[in-house]
């Protein structure tokens, strides 16, 4: 991994005083969950907290299966700069979703190498590609894969490591090498409680990654 370029994701955020604790720690995305069955899950009296909150990372929306309409009008009413697509979307709904004007993560679940195949049609839709773990559910399972497989990925389109990372995931990350890779995506391995982050955790692992003790 390359330490001056690597970019960090928190994903799963709800509660606002963990969220401002969150944007004070060098991150460069803060993601939310508007998935109803996520037990993360946003709704919709969080969102002045969110389009009010003031940082420098990019706020992303994480929607699973969802309809266009929703996702422009929670774009809009959260300040959304970034949607994370997380279900069964077709290239076409994703570059629809691109024409909002935001950055488009589209999600794969890895088990294997072959699941790297169905990468190629978005190729030219999505501004990141991000690998998780294969599970029963939508992400947060806290397990992860096997890195290795994306040995087999040649893609030109940069991609978030995601699936499970947690603190002490710290040496195999720094050992990690691929071209492509462009950042971490945090989650379940440092929460308290689904949502809420435990930020002087959270805060030693980023500094550390970052090599800014």
């Amino acid at each position: 991994m390359n330490q001056n370029n690597v970019r960090i994701k928190v994903c799963g955020m709800r509660e606002e005083m963990n969220i401002k604790s969150l944007t004070m720690q060098p991150i460069d995305y803060i993601g939310f969950i508007f998935y109803a069955k996520s037990p993360r899950y946003v709704s919709e009296e969080s969102y002045e907290v969110i389009k009010s909150l003031v940082c420098c990372c990019k706020k992303t929306g994480v929607f699973v299966n969802e309809n266009f309409d929703t996702i422009r009008s929670i774009v809009a009413a959260c300040g959304l700069d970034a949607v994370q697509l997380h279900g069964n979307e077709s290239p076409q709904f994703c570059n629809t979703v691109r024409s909002l004007g935001v950055e488009v993560f589209k999600v794969f679940s890895i088990e294997q190498p072959s699941d790297l195949l169905l990468c190629w049609d978005y190729a030219d839709v999505a501004d990141l590609f991000l690998f998780d773990t294969k599970c029963a559910g939508h992400g947060g399972s806290g397990m992860k894969f096997d890195w290795s497989i994306l040995d087999n990925y040649s893609g030109q389109v940069p991609f978030l490591l995601s699936g499970g990372i947690g603190p002490e995931d710290y040496e195999s990350l720094l050992a990690y090498k691929h071209p492509k890779l462009y950042g971490v995506d945090l989650n379940s391995k440092f929460e308290i409680s689904p949502a809420f982050k435990d930020i002087e955790t959270l805060s030693s692992f980023i500094h550390k990654l970052l090599q800014d003790e």
